[in-house]
């Protein structure tokens, strides 16, 4: 493994099939973009299909454009149903799309923002297109968390769309240590199976438009600071580019920057919070993300190995 890893490491993608979510901008696009140039078939997967088109213009490659909106169940119902249409196979599924510090609202599903559209959209378009991955080995479900992930770092299970009391920053939080979980969670699932594995990334701090949403007292400071303190969104792109095609990579495992504090630099195996390894909680988030969304995933045999909690001395910052 090179310390400094870069999209040139990316084995040809050649006969692949990708879908990436939130393609048409920002980390989205950046890596939608690089597995197109290196032969992948891509689909974008964005709420706005016009800028979608746009953003496929401007890639080269095979490169075509699927409306979804990860607020809408009914929406992703849909999504599902035309990709499964138009696909035979699927080798990597990029839950990249989100949302961060938006102001207290809801899905149209009644969902609080945030957890909705990054965690049960997801879960629910993972849960949809599974069966279309388990048949492909080597195929990936990689989700893109977040260091926020450690913000009051838990799963509300008795508020979970934050009625009683909002905080955009720790609802946030919650949406990405419920990503992490989620894939943690995902690969035991999978680990009989033996051809599709669950991976994790985050971006560090990139400079991308989530920023939009900071709150108004620090949105200047922010934007100005964003030079210094941000990497390029081609930057912020690599640890999920390197979680989806590292013939290296294994399933529970998670990749980051691997500058000081995760905040820039070129991907490495990181570690997440104590809290996102929780066993009982991510079988708990599980179920209630069934429920929630009414997706049930195709069946496969969970696996007794506890990882990546067992796992988690191997997987060490030192790689």
């Amino acid at each position: 493994m090179g310390e400094k890893w870069t999209t040139a490491n990316i084995p040809d993608q050649r006969g692949r099939v990708a879908v990436v979510t939130g393609a048409n901008t920002g980390l989205g696009y950046e890596t939608a973009k690089a597995l197109a140039e290196r032969g992948a078939s891509v689909v974008l997967a964005v709420r706005n299909v016009e800028k979608g088109e746009q953003a496929a213009v401007r890639m080269t490659g095979d490169v075509t454009v699927q409306a979804l909106d990860l607020t809408s169940l009914d929406s992703v119902r849909t999504a599902a149903e035309a990709l499964r249409s138009r696909l035979d196979r699927l080798d990597l599924l990029i839950n990249n799309a989100g949302v961060m510090y938006t102001p207290k609202q809801t899905t149209a599903d009644g969902f609080e923002m945030q957890f909705g559209t990054n965690h049960l959209g997801h879960f629910a378009l993972t849960g949809l297109l599974l069966d279309l991955m388990l048949p492909v080995p080597g195929s990936r479900v990689v989700t893109v968390s977040s260091t926020g992930h450690r913000i009051r770092a838990a799963i509300h299970f008795d508020d979970l769309q934050w009625e009683r009391s909002y905080s955009r920053a720790a609802a946030y939080g919650q949406s990405k240590l419920a990503n992490l979980m989620f894939t943690y969670e995902l690969q035991r699932r999978l680990a009989a199976h033996g051809t599709t594995v669950a991976v994790a990334a985050h971006p560090g701090v990139s400079n991308t438009d989530l920023i939009r949403n900071t709150p108004a007292a620090l949105r200047l400071p922010v934007t100005w600071l964003a030079p210094l303190m941000t990497q390029t969104p081609a930057m912020g792109a690599l640890p999920t580019l390197r979680a989806a095609t590292d013939p290296g990579a294994l399933g529970g495992q998670y990749y980051g920057p691997g500058g000081r504090n995760e905040v820039k630099g070129h991907p490495r195996l990181v570690t997440s919070s104590p809290e996102s390894y929780e066993v009982a909680v991510q079988q708990r988030l599980w179920a209630v993300s069934e429920d929630l969304t009414g997706v049930k995933f195709p069946p496969f045999s969970p696996s007794r190995t506890r990882f990546p909690p067992d796992r988690q001395s191997r997987c060490s910052p030192r790689w």
